[in-house]
């Protein structure tokens, strides 16, 4: 199906109670790779459990023929894309969009709200992703209201765990990662038409999850309320044509 910096993925099928279904297998290219150890990403992948804008893991396979760390996924629709591709050497550290790649306010609205839910329910189980990237989504090509702007996370390769428990390492880590989904909504307010006077309050929480002062950017719990409350704006003054 493709393959990344750290695994090659193969569509297979998995035999359960219920009947065959088809599944998406990561084969890891070895022991090590450029990502980091493949069981510390297969363990984060496990430890992050279901969310509706998470690629699922199913688990894992204990005794591959080829003695590779492998990894069970949801098998994805192909009408999902990748949002954005890695960053070239002249974006430097921002991701490349297809030049012709605009979204609806209400596409928009739907995708960032579901990598920020995605992102809060992380940071709730001590878990940071460490690659809030856009070449790390899918977004939805399908044209059903329901799948309107659904975005998947996924890619745990940089992720990591830590103890939520100790608050302030806790808040830290999270603001961090809060940054890069402020880099990630100013990309996607720039592709965004029209970008309607609807959208301020957007334009305003990206600025604050920018700020030099760390601890003064929002935690993702104020970034979904802000967001849904910008999404019930929208529903009851539309914005589209």
């Amino acid at each position: 199906l493709g393959q990344g910096a750290s695994g090659v993925i193969h569509r297979a099928e998995l035999d359960t109670d219920e009947g065959t279904q088809g599944v998406a297998v990561k084969l890891f290219k070895g022991a090590v790779t450029s990502d980091g150890l493949p069981r510390c990403e297969m363990a984060v992948s496990l430890a992050a459990g279901r969310h509706p804008n998470l690629i699922g893991v199913a688990g894992r396979v204990s005794d591959h023929p080829s003695g590779m760390p492998t990894l069970v996924m949801t098998l994805i629709d192909p009408r999902f894309v990748n949002l954005a591709g890695p960053p070239s050497l002249d974006s430097c550290t921002r991701d490349v969009y297809p030049a012709d790649l605009t979204f609806t306010p209400n596409a928009l609205i739907a995708m960032v709200q579901g990598v920020a839910a995605a992102a809060r329910h992380l940071h709730e189980r001590g878990i940071l992703h460490g690659d809030l990237y856009a070449h790390n989504m899918l977004h939805s090509l399908l044209h059903s209201v329901q799948e309107q702007g659904r975005v998947l996370l996924g890619d745990f390769g940089a992720a990591s765990c830590y103890d939520g428990a100790d608050r302030k390492l806790a808040a830290l880590l999270e603001r961090l990662e809060v940054r890069a989904f402020g880099c990630l909504l100013e990309e996607l307010l720039a592709r965004c038409h029209p970008n309607d006077e609807a959208l301020g309050a957007l334009h305003s929480l990206t600025e604050e999850c920018l700020l030099k002062a760390v601890l003064q950017r929002p935690s993702f719990a104020d970034i979904t309320a802000r967001i849904d409350a910008v999404a019930t704006t929208m529903v009851a003054e539309p914005v589209c044509a």
